[in-house]
């Protein structure tokens, strides 16, 4: 099989496992409909995934595909902080939008217990990348600060948004997660910025 079929197919049985998710939750959710609305079959499903409970892990795919459509609308003339302040607003509007509380706590949850690999650590994801090219961008603007390291600027960029997003899980979202990171945020850059 091709690359970009393998990653087609595996990106269908992602995108539908997660639609069907917030749909009907997770509990109510079977792997042959997974494989149905995914329009593949169970040999391919088991291929990429031991069971519905691996599919936890892989919301992490589904927010580095939506940093990827954001970079096409990020207006280049933008600076570091306004980029960061987009893609987290952006990002979890589309949590609040499409993610249900109990799906997020679930993968949360399943990143407190996994053994090995830990999706959301992953330092090879479009997440990471992205997030080290801003900081770079806005060192070399004078924009953040030097005696940082780009690795610890996004460490800590990134250990914030979980805790946003882990907090408004336990709150039972009794808030708004975009509202309030897109708020919060914008105190915790302060610290890494040029004044």
């Amino acid at each position: 099989m091709k690359k970009d079929q393998t990653r087609d197919t595996k990106g269908r049985i992602i995108s539908a496992a997660w639609k069907l998710f917030y749909e009907q939750g997770y509990d109510d959710t079977t792997v042959d409909e997974i494989i149905a609305a995914a329009q593949t079959s169970k040999g391919s499903f088991y291929h990429y995934f031991k069971g519905k409970d691996a599919l936890l892990s892989t919301l992490a795919y589904l927010f580095d595909r939506k940093y990827e459509e954001l970079v096409d609308l990020m207006d280049e003339n933008m600076s570091s902080r306004e980029k960061l302040i987009f893609l987290n607003n952006e990002e979890f509007s589309m949590i609040e939008n499409s993610i249900s509380i109990d799906l997020l706590a679930r993968l949360l949850s399943s990143q407190l217990i996994t053994r090995g690999e830990k999706s959301l650590l992953d330092r090879n994801r479009f997440y990471y990348r992205l997030l080290n090219r801003i900081i770079l961008e806005g060192q070399k603007a004078g924009e953040i600060r030097t005696d940082f390291s780009v690795g610890e600027i996004v460490k800590a960029y990134a250990i914030c948004e979980r805790s946003f997003m882990y907090d408004w899980c336990i709150s039972g979202g009794e808030y708004s997660l975009r509202g309030y990171s897109q708020r919060m945020l914008t105190v915790f850059l302060e610290g890494f910025f040029v004044k």
